[in-house]
């Protein structure tokens, strides 16, 4: 058998894993969510729920990827008791890793477009409704959604195709640190801006009189789906990287510190976005017209605005890049776990795979924009969006929980002998009843209340 690869160093393995699972709902989805349900109230509740939700899920992805030595595609194949059938999990997540794909690269496009428009002014001297043109016109336009979906998948198979440590460990851990710098001098920048004094009080004092407004249960949920979501758990984009460590450190510290610095990316991309929206008066709406249209407008009216827009852009660009090298290096192991390609043949096989089956989102805001999956005014990627996020990430994160528990599975003694080989943090003994039994029930919870809320 091949030698496994494997990374040259433990803080490349936290950074590309942060990178897997630090992406754009970090950025923009977590900030509003914050601040429509009660500021520092609900990332309080959101923190206790990425501790009790994410983090168990997340230590066993990085058990089964180390114990097996293999990517999803294989892993449950060599763990799994004979005649029993949890390799059909590997399908699911294979799936789930292209679909994922199919519509993130669309969006990364879009921000290395905003990149270039910032830099060439575009936006400079535009009114509100005129940068919301600007990003209708992008969308719009078929040759734009496609050329940045193209040239983002041309970026990550590229990184991918030069290694392991040499490409995707290497060129992730400068990303990683330039976001988090990127990160730190727009932080300063929104912080200081006259007015941001009552943003910042919205984003970081308690109010727990809006979790009584919103309904509690609404608000548990909200923390309890951004937990759950934001790490990208369930289709085994987390375990690859469990298969490229050694057995010197315990998987549960490593996955507390993986928690612990998405959250902080979290928490610092609303420490832009609150202050910055509080000083000239705009409302942090939901969704892509934050990032699109309003932070724009807001870039228009500082001082440097052009270069405070740029760097923004490069954060999120390196966001949504992070996440897309990290997803490719899980879909290249597939190919090498199930045909024993080489890398360079898997990253060009997958290259041109992805940037075919990206096409249907890149074309569903302008050309194919008639199809309306979800009913109207819905888009290809809203129904790629939905498969995965309502689908794909609650059912493949219940049968890891499964696997990693059930006597018919590889079973909770394996599963914690593995996660704690190596120094540092333990897996407790006393949550075997928890994730056994609990934990599946609130898994279970949000894939039937995320159907709720869609169709409801």
């Amino acid at each position: 058998m091949e030698q496994r690869e494997k990374f040259s160093s433990r803080i490349g393995f936290i950074l590309i894993s942060v990178g897997c699972a630090v992406g754009l709902g970090n950025v923009w989805r977590f900030p509003y969510i914050a601040g429509t349900y009660g500021g520092a109230a609900f990332v309080l509740i959101y923190l206790v729920f990425l501790a009790i939700l994410g983090l168990p899920i997340m230590v066993m992805e990085f058990s089964v990827g180390r114990a097996s030595q293999r990517s999803a595609a294989r892993s449950f194949h060599v763990l799994e008791p004979k005649g029993t059938k949890w390799h059909f999990t590997s399908y699911l997540a294979i799936a789930g890793n292209y679909l994922l794909m199919m519509f993130y690269t669309t969006v990364g496009g879009w921000m290395l477009i905003y990149v270039k428009k910032m830099a060439f002014g575009e936006f400079s001297g535009k009114t509100a409704e005129e940068t919301g043109e600007i990003f209708y016109q992008m969308l719009a336009s078929p040759s734009s959604t496609m050329g940045g979906m193209l040239l983002v998948v041309a970026l990550g198979f590229l990184v991918c195709s030069m290694g392991l440590q040499k490409g995707v460990e290497r060129i992730t851990k400068w990303m990683m640190g330039l976001l988090f710098v990127i990160l730190l001098i727009l932080c300063v920048r929104s912080m200081t801006l006259p007015g941001a004094g009552e943003g910042l009080a919205f984003y970081l004092v308690p109010d727990f009189g809006k979790i009584v407004e919103h309904g509690g249960g609404e608000v548990v949920f909200a923390a309890m789906g951004q937990a759950f979501f934001t790490l990208s758990l369930g289709i085994g984009a987390m375990a690859i990287f469990g298969s490229y460590i050694d057995k010197s450190r315990a998987l549960t510290g490593e996955a507390v510190n993986i928690c612990l610095l998405d959250t902080v990316v979290a928490i610092l991309s609303g420490l832009i976005i609150f202050p910055a929206c509080s000083a000239f008066g705009v409302s942090p709406g939901q969704g892509p017209g934050l990032v699109f249209v309003t932070l724009p407008n807001i870039f228009n009216q500082m001082a440097l605005g052009r270069l405070w827009g740029v760097l923004f852009f490069i954060f999120m660009s390196f966001a949504a890049l992070s996440t897309i090298i990290a997803v490719f290096q899980n879909i290249i192991s597939f190919s090498q776990d199930l045909w024993g390609f080489d890398r360079k043949k898997a990253s060009l096989v997958n290259g041109i795979a992805v940037a075919v089956l990206s096409i249907p989102c890149a074309l569903g805001f302008n050309v194919w924009s008639n199809i309306q999956p979800l009913g109207a005014g819905s888009t290809i990627q809203d129904l790629e969006d939905f498969i995965i996020s309502n689908n794909l990430l609650p059912l493949g994160s219940m049968l890891y929980l499964l696997f990693c528990t059930s006597r018919r599975g590889w079973g909770f003694r394996a599963f914690k002998k593995e996660a704690d080989t190596g120094d540092g943090l333990k897996f407790p003994g006393w949550a075997r009843v928890y994730v056994s039994y609990v934990l599946p029930v609130i898994v279970l919870v949000i894939l039937v209340m995320g159907y709720w809320q869609k169709f409801s």
